[in-house]
């Protein structure tokens, strides 16, 4: 369970990419998600980083700011309506 969780937070891929060795990745995911919510995954963390079993440092920190632009008929902005001379 916990190499897992660490495959998925070195490597950066999703929950679905973890290899087969692992086991199901959505029971993975499901209790990664429990102890996240209820601190266990914290405690577990920090006893392991105490006693030198893993070493995170976090050097950088990113995010993502993508825009996307919307279409004018999706804001709700007026139609041009053509007028016709004649």
């Amino acid at each position: 369970m916990l190499n897992a969780i660490l495959y998925v937070a070195e490597h950066g891929c999703k929950w679905r990419g973890l290899p087969k060795k692992f086991g199901h990745w959505h029971s993975i995911y499901t209790r990664a998600n429990r102890w996240a919510k209820n601190g266990v995954l914290d405690s577990v963390l920090a006893a392991l980083q105490e006693n030198d079993v893993i070493n995170i440092q976090v050097e950088q920190v990113s995010l993502d700011s993508t825009a996307v632009k919307v279409h004018p008929d999706g804001t709700g902005a007026l139609k041009k309506r053509s007028t016709v001379d004649g």
